[in-house]
């Protein structure tokens, strides 16, 4: 495959730090400089990401969690985009773009950043969503445009649906088990990770995931066409 001359986006999006890299290096690769991915249906995420991120706006933020600092949650699913990111302090051609779940205003002057998870998966925990996060506070503190903030806790505010309420048609429902997952600030492990995920991108096509279904399908179907 050949190598454009420009790739397809120059922003990179804070989930794929989470998910892209340790899903398929190759299918990550063509996603950045031809803009081509796989198709994903996931009909309910919108929705229910949506109603729990109205549940928590203007909400107090020790009655999310009593560790976070006294502050107000001021902000709600709005884009953000860094300055160019560096690495060894030099400029690269890439950015971090993306949009936030949750963002509060501090007492002390000070922002916290709550992503909104509806989930039931154990790999719910603050390691794995570090990066996504970390990613999400550089374009807060390094913006491309307007008033950088400080970011001085991040975390993870999950749904897990556990039973159903109400009696009838009209009035039933889900309920869930709300979990507040702290995420600490790791500045260095984001630059390790984001200097990988830039050596990917900037390096020539890799091999396919050994566990990528997407490279399996094509793999399979050009099989196919060649009987």
């Amino acid at each position: 495959m050949k190598k454009p001359a420009k790739p397809a986006r120059e922003n990179i999006s804070p989930s794929d730090l989470t998910f892209g890299l340790s899903t398929c290096k190759r299918c990550l690769w063509v996603k950045y400089w031809y803009k081509v991915s796989a198709p994903m249906v996931m009909p309910l995420v919108g929705t229910l990401s949506s109603l729990q991120e109205e549940f928590f706006q203007r909400a107090d933020m020790p009655t999310i969690d009593p560790s976070l600092r006294p502050g107000t949650v001021t902000k709600w699913s709005e884009f953000v985009k860094s300055k160019p990111l560096q690495i060894n302090g030099q400029d690269t051609r890439w950015r971090i773009l993306g949009k936030y779940d949750l963002l509060s205003t501090n007492d002390d002057g000070t922002t916290g950043l709550i992503d909104c998870k509806v989930s039931d998966s154990q790999r719910d925990s603050g390691a794995f969503y570090s990066p996504q996060l970390e990613a999400y506070a550089y374009a807060l503190e390094n913006p491309a445009a307007g008033k950088a903030v400080t970011v001085a806790s991040m975390g993870l505010l999950v749904w897990k649906p556990t039973h159903t309420v109400g009696e009838g048609s009209a009035n039933s429902g889900f309920g869930v088990a709300q979990k507040y997952v702290a995420v600490e600030r790791d500045h260095d492990n984001f630059m390790r990770v984001i200097t990988d995920f830039i050596d990917v991108l900037e390096g020539e096509l890799p091999d396919a995931g050994s566990d990528c279904e997407t490279c399996r399908f094509l793999s399979a179907r050009n099989a196919l066409d060649n009987l």
